[in-house]
């Protein structure tokens, strides 16, 4: 399993993608796939999640946007040196996909607000690749 990262502004977006065969149903086209998102603050101030933003895309040119506060239901505060870890998922209507977004974090020292990449990864079901 790969995992994908990308640092922004000190903050490194580490993800795991898995593929959920036990909530997938081929037959009608539908694919579950899990990620794990691990969060490393590795700048100088302590900040604070706000907001995600996705984009979803599948083989079927299919996109969707998601937008929204926090991510699983929080707005983690993570410090200097800090991880922050959250599993969540997506469903596609083909084998084949991909995600990208952002996170808008904030910094508690002065309220600044910036964005940080989530790269962008594969959503492919495992007996593709065969």
């Amino acid at each position: 399993m790969s995992m994908i990262t990308q640092v922004t502004s000190g903050i490194k977006v580490s993800v795991e993608i898995f593929y959920r065969p036990d909530q997938s149903n081929p037959l009608l086209n539908q694919h579950i796939f899990a990620y794990r998102i691990t969060l490393t603050n590795n700048s100088d101030y302590s900040i604070q999640l706000k907001r995600r933003h996705w984009f979803i895309l599948d083989s079927a040119a299919t996109s969707r946007e998601v937008e929204g506060e926090g991510v699983i239901g929080e707005q983690p505060i993570i410090g200097t040196g800090e991880s922050f870890q959250y599993v969540s998922g997506c469903n596609l209507d083909s084998e084949m996909g991909k995600m990208y977004g952002t996170y808008l974090m904030e910094r508690l020292i002065d309220k600044k607000q910036f964005y940080v990449r989530i790269p962008e990864f594969q959503l492919i079901v495992p007996y593709k690749l065969n």
